[in-house]
């Protein structure tokens, strides 16, 4: 497998996954994760694969020749894991993991423009079944106000003003429709030395857009407690976040829980790449791991 799912090692640690239990990965991916967990489950434990993507899907069904019968997939969100798992009657559930981050895979060949990477048209939908709401929408139709703030908001972009206020400008003379104009829009609103840094200038703005359409930070406040609701006493929860924005939710989440004493905090702070994986794998550099204990 070419995929290199982050941080695996630390997943592993934190899941402890024990001969016979079953697992949820809210994000299957490629398998990466899954796969690990599957080795480590024999023989009969399994796990329930849930991805909205159904590109994600069908790249992770290679795990059911190799763990037949122990692999179970669903194309749904992870917001819905607890009737996932009710509806598929996969009890008891020992752990759960939610790595947040979306795979090279999505960026570079679903052709849905979530990179700046390939001139492709503005959608940044992991699911057109189940949403309707487009990047090209976004861009073309919202309020320049609204778009600075989900630029500021969810990109933490320091020229969200003037961002808005070039795409305002520009789809007065015809729609934004694909990556390459909407870089061209930013280019032309940063300052020259901004396009000199080590993240690309368009990347927030991007980052922003697709969190915008796919709800992620709304996604993860529901999901947390649905996890927790689903598994067993004992049973472990592990986050792997991208972003601050989504770490600040888990982390609260996490606290707050703590102190009901529903859960038992296994990371006090959170867990980050070692030295090696961020050489081998660059996307690993921002990933955060936080991970807990239901009592």
């Amino acid at each position: 497998m070419i995929h290199i799912p982050v941080l695996k090692k630390e997943v592993l640690k934190y899941l402890g996954p024990k001969p016979n239990e079953n697992f949820i990965d809210g994000t299957v991916g490629e398998g990466g994760h899954a796969e690990a967990l599957l080795k480590e489950i024999g023989p009969n434990g399994k796990v329930l694969g849930i991805d909205l993507d159904p590109l994600q899907i069908s790249k992770s069904q290679w795990m059911q020749s190799e763990f037949q019968g122990r692999i179970i997939l669903a194309n749904d969100s992870y917001v819905n894991l607890k009737r996932i798992a009710e509806t598929r009657k996969f009890q008891p559930v020992n752990g759960i993991l939610l790595d947040l981050g979306m795979s090279s895979a999505q960026l570079e060949k679903s052709e849905k423009g979530f990179s700046f990477k390939q001139d492709q048209a503005l959608d940044m939908r992991y699911n057109d079944q189940s949403n309707f709401l487009t990047a090209a929408e976004i861009v073309n139709e919202w309020t320049e106000e609204k778009i600075e703030k989900i630029l500021r908001e969810f990109g933490e972009e320091k020229f969200s003003k003037k961002i808005a206020k070039a795409i305002s400008e520009t789809r007065k003379s015809g729609r934004i429709k694909t990556t390459n104009q909407l870089m061209g829009v930013i280019g032309d609103a940063v300052p020259a030395f901004y396009k000199k840094g080590k993240i690309h200038f368009a990347t927030r703005t991007f980052q922003a857009l697709r969190i915008a359409v796919n709800g992620e930070l709304e996604n993860v406040k529901i999901a947390l407690p649905e996890a927790l609701a689903t598994l067993e006493p004992g049973g472990r929860l592990a986050v792997i976040s991208f972003h601050s924005l989504e770490d600040r939710i888990v982390k609260n989440f996490f606290r707050d829980e703590g102190k009901n004493g529903r859960l038992k905090i296994l990371t006090k702070k959170p867990v980050m790449a070692g030295s090696e994986e961020k050489r081998v794998n660059p996307r690993s550099r921002s990933a955060k791991l936080r991970a807990a204990i239901k009592i």
